[in-house]
């Protein structure tokens, strides 16, 4: 009996990892990873909430990554001054799909859609 019980754990873990490496329980961990550092960086919650699952749909984990390159910089104000300042950080990762997939998300999040179809 405490075989079979030591067995079953096992396999249960197994389960969770496997889900959560390859299945929904990744996204799900990843689009609340997301939110969050946006939320630190300066986007309203709501904003952050909408911006995150699209962001995590179409970049991947290393894309995603990318993004810590926006932080500022030595001399930086924590927050962007204008949308200028805000797209040369995005800019900085230095990979034009985060860049456009970051926008997009940010500017569908904004204005209620209207740019969903882009």
């Amino acid at each position: 009996m405490g075989r079979f019980l030591l067995l079953l754990v096992l396999l249960a873990a197994l389960g969770v990892g496997a889900w959560l490496y390859f299945g929904d329980g990744m996204r799900i961990v990843t689009e609340r990873s997301v939110e969050i550092a946006l939320v630190e960086a300066g986007v309203p919650e709501d904003q952050a909430a909408c911006m995150a699952p699209r962001m995590t749909e179409r970049l991947t984990p290393e894309q995603l990554r990318k993004l810590e390159n926006v932080a500022p910089q030595d001399g930086e104000a924590a927050m962007p001054r204008d949308a200028g300042e805000a797209l040369a950080r995005i800019r900085r990762v230095n990979d034009p799909e985060v860049v456009e997939v970051t926008v997009r998300a940010a500017a569908a999040c904004a204005f209620g859609g209207i740019f969903e179809k882009l």
